[in-house]
């Protein structure tokens, strides 16, 4: 049900790159009160994917409460005084589906995978708890306790988690991104009832929301059911903007270095994380920074795998650009070094490879890579999960119907020019980070 996933942006990427405008038929229209309805028609199976994206998440949290939007995500399966306690699950199961939902930075999702005979019973319950939802407090005690030891077990008492989470505070600094999604122990032990309800009121409405829904429907049924269920719901006026702080961080070309020890890490890493550019952004940058990551790490046949791991012997080593942001983006490298080489040794491996591959990067390579990444069209034509995954995400996002459909021709446009472009001016004019994860004996943890 709660996954705080930090990989959700890699993996809808990952589809975003392989779309294109015939091959998503995608209808969208907005109800009266700001609800944006989006219909991508499927009619191979008789199956629907529901997503309703409410377009916040960590970065729209107050100061000091830190975990609300998460906490908030829990409380919403605890029912409302129509759909009391379990039952939510339970309805969902009686019916031969499945439900969950994810919290993020830039928003929170929650999405049921049903015949597309039973589509009616979850968008009910999906706008029922959008209004209805009952703030108990036995069920807010329960559920912040149990946020509260997910955060303990997955991020406290994981040295791998809890590196990631000092060098993306670092990295950000004071930008709301610097925040972890679960918020602090201290922070979810220190959120009230009003805390979330007030966050609930603020943020959850049809004018803050964008409902998907991607199967065997068309936009004309879709209309019909989504004025029937949301329609009667009084938009809010709220709407969530990018926060303006984070812009600063990433043109000050601070340059930081950590270095983190414990007795549970047996091999080191080496991470590098640079603030680049989103999609929303500097697109023209972005794609060419989509293209250079695939060439450069991501797979067997990347550049990364082939000079480091395959000729050099380092253990592991990969790349990754997190370009769907209302804010910056994040552009990534790590390695782990083989026995008997150093972190910095690695570090100097890769800045090395980081150079080389620049330079290697032709025009026949880079089609080739273009290639590659508008080869897989097929997965998302015909996965109605994928596809709604996609277009949820960048709709929440805020782009529109053309912008998701030309990602394929963005992708063929890129040139090499652009790569060498955008790759020079986030090594040169970049904040970024460099750290080490390394063991230690048990006495220096």
């Amino acid at each position: 049900m709660n996954k705080i996933i930090y990989s959700i942006v890699f993996a809808a990427l990952f589809w975003a790159e392989n779309t294109r405008a015939e091959l998503l038929p995608i209808e969208s229209f907005n109800l009266n009160n700001g609800l944006q309805v989006i219909v991508v028609s499927n009619t191979k199976a008789p199956i629907v994917k529901q997503m309703l994206w409410y377009k916040t998440g960590s970065i729209d949290e107050p100061v000091g409460r830190g975990g609300v939007a998460h906490l908030l995500e829990h409380l919403m399966f605890r029912g409302t005084k129509k759909v009391p306690d379990s039952e939510f699950n339970d309805i969902i199961a009686q019916n031969g589906g499945d439900s969950n939902a994810f919290t993020s930075t830039d928003f929170t999702a929650y999405h049921e995978f049903v015949d597309i005979s039973r589509l009616e019973v979850v968008m009910a319950l999906e706008a029922d708890r959008m209004v209805n939802l009952d703030f108990d407090d036995d069920a807010f005690q329960k559920e912040r306790q149990i946020v509260f030891q997910e955060r303990k077990q997955r991020i406290d008492n994981n040295p791998t988690a809890q590196f990631s989470e000092i060098m993306n505070r670092t990295l950000w600094q004071d930008c709301p991104y610097a925040r972890p999604v679960t918020g602090t122990e201290e922070e979810i032990l220190n959120l009230t009832s009003d805390d979330v309800k007030t966050f609930y009121d603020k943020h959850y409405s049809p004018d803050n929301t964008v409902l998907v829904l991607s199967g065997d429907i068309d936009a004309s049924t879709a209309k019909q059911l989504a004025e029937k269920h949301f329609g009667g719901i009084e938009k809010s006026g709220t709407k969530t903007s990018r926060n303006p702080v984070c812009s600063s961080i990433k043109n000050n070309k601070n340059v930081y270095h950590i270095k983190m020890s414990h007795p549970e890490i047996k091999t080191p890493r080496v991470v590098r994380r640079y603030i680049a550019p989103s999609l929303k952004e500097n697109p023209e940058q972005a794609y060419a920074l989509m293209v250079f990551s695939k060439y450069f790490g991501e797979g067997d046949n990347s550049f990364l795998n082939q000079e480091l791991v395959l000729k050099n012997k380092v253990a592991a080593a990969g790349s990754s650009y997190d370009a769907l942001s209302r804010g910056d983006g994040v552009f990534s490298l790590s390695a782990v070094p083989s026995p008997g080489k150093t972190a910095a040794e690695t570090e100097d491996l890769l800045q090395t490879a980081l150079n080389e591959a620049l330079k290697s990067l032709n025009k026949d390579k880079l089609e080739k890579e273009k290639h590659k990444m508008t080869s897989g069209l097929v997965y998302i034509r015909d996965n109605p999960e994928d596809a709604a995954m996609l277009v949820g995400q960048m709709a929440a996002l805020g782009f529109n119907l053309n912008e998701i459909n030309d990602y394929e021709k963005n992708i063929k446009n890129v040139t090499l020019g652009d790569i060498k472009e955008a790759v020079s001016d986030m090594l040169s004019s970049s904040t970024s980070i460099t750290g080490y994860l390394l063991p230690a004996a048990k006495e220096d943890k």
